[in-house]
């Protein structure tokens, strides 16, 4: 099946280049869309959609743009109009896959309309830039990076060996790309190592016939919980097992594991149910030992492995932690639970591990009672670790009740 795909590229510097990437792909029998981000030079190759056209999408002239002299404000335009467009293309659906070449500018234009795309639209871009960090530019969605090699300038015999590949990858995404058929409601649940035993038994309860959802289940390691944010803002999770929020606390102390201070509100935002646990608010994320700033050289520490260290969190700091999750709690839409595990919070916080300590577990329930709006969310105070049995079933009961009464 004939599938259309939407080539993304500044067709003044890398015209030529996308001239070869387009035949290669209708080689394999497939449309393209060619999408013209430059501004400055005459183009190399006629577009499908011109520059102007992308300009325009922004809300920008193109004359402005090529005459302001301000090559950052000319790619940042480029890339809001490039976003547009490839919304619209989607939302009409003219777009199975997205393709993008470039260096520094291009990767930026091309990989912004990616993000805008859900998961699941295949998205492939080819970068000078794919060898390095490529978080500012993946983010939290399915894109692919592929490393030019040599610099996209002109054809040679690598270029040409790396861009036919990225034609074929690309060709052969599109074609075995599927929509999901399931129409069981979508969950989404957060977990860590720590916590693994009561997620399991949460998404084995929760998928099972009688239950009838399928769970998506997210790493708590900052990025994992900005994909989940990023899913529930996109409108595709019915409900939330927000087990493991460990992520507020690197966040309030300074670890490495943070998904920034936004985390714990999209459900919120959109109004699903949601049950929220303190798990594994115990530790703050680090890497090797010696990347552990002075200033904590005093704590409690645990080496998880070599390449992690976790830092227990003080009861001040599990106050702050209980109080701060309440006020983004009671600015919910829907509704809300929270299922407090009385004998630890994660697997080391166990009686006889290293981080048990139950002052600062009772901190976290103080801050988190003495903020939280309970006339309208629901406590539930579970004489359990939050590993046990008992406690898993208390989650699912609880999320059960909230998204049937909803």
């Amino acid at each position: 099946m004939s599938r259309t795909i939407v080539l993304i590229a500044t067709l003044d510097t890398k015209g030529r280049e996308a001239a070869f990437l387009r035949d290669c792909i209708r080689a394999r029998r497939h449309r393209v869309l060619l999408v013209d981000a430059g501004v400055q030079g005459r183009p190399a190759v006629a577009a499908d959609v011109t520059r102007a056209q992308v300009a325009r999408a922004a809300g920008r002239s193109l004359r402005a743009l090529a005459h302001g002299n301000d090559r950052g404000t000319a790619v940042a335009a480029m890339a809001e109009g490039v976003e547009v467009v490839v919304r619209r293309l989607y939302a009409r659906g003219q777009l199975d896959a997205v393709f993008g070449i470039g260096g520094s500018a291009g990767t930026t234009i091309a990989t912004q309309a990616m993000r805008a795309l859900p998961v699941g639209v295949p998205k492939l871009m080819v970068s000078t830039l794919a060898s390095g960090n490529t978080r500012p530019y993946v983010g939290t969605k399915d894109i692919t990076m592929m490393y030019s090699v040599v610099d996209i300038s002109g054809l040679n015999r690598v270029s040409r060996a790396v861009f036919s590949n990225a034609a074929a990858a690309v060709s052969a995404m599109a074609s075995a790309r599927r929509t999901s058929r399931s129409d069981l409601p979508l969950l989404a649940a957060t977990m860590f190592g720590v916590t693994t035993p009561c997620v399991e038994k949460v998404r084995a309860a929760l998928e099972s016939p009688e239950a009838g959802y399928e769970m998506l289940v997210f790493h708590a390691t900052g990025t994992g919980g900005q994909a989940m944010e990023g899913l529930i803002r996109d409108g595709l999770i019915a409900g939330v097992l927000d087990i493991t929020t460990t992520e507020l606390a690197d966040e309030l102390v300074g670890g490495v594991l943070s998904a920034g201070p936004h985390r714990l509100e999209a459900a919120g935002d959109r109004g699903i149910p949601q049950v929220v646990c303190p798990g594994a608010i115990d530790m703050v994320n680090f890497g090797p030992r010696e990347t552990v700033p002075a200033q904590w050289a005093h704590r409690r520490f645990h080496q998880h492995n070599p390449t992690v260290t976790l830092m227990r969190t003080t009861p001040e700091e599990n106050r702050r932690l209980g109080e701060w999750t309440a006020e983004k709690l009671n600015k919910a839409r829907g509704p809300v639970a929270v299922v407090l595990p009385l004998r630890g919070v994660s697997q080391i916080d166990a009686p006889g591990f290293s981080f048990h300590d139950p002052e600062a577990d009772a901190a976290y329930r103080e801050g988190l009672l003495h903020a939280l709006d309970t006339r309208k969310i629901q406590v539930r105070q579970v004489d359990a670790h939050i590993n046990d049995d008992r406690f898993a079933a208390e989650v699912v009961s609880t999320f059960l009740a909230l998204s049937q009464g909803r």
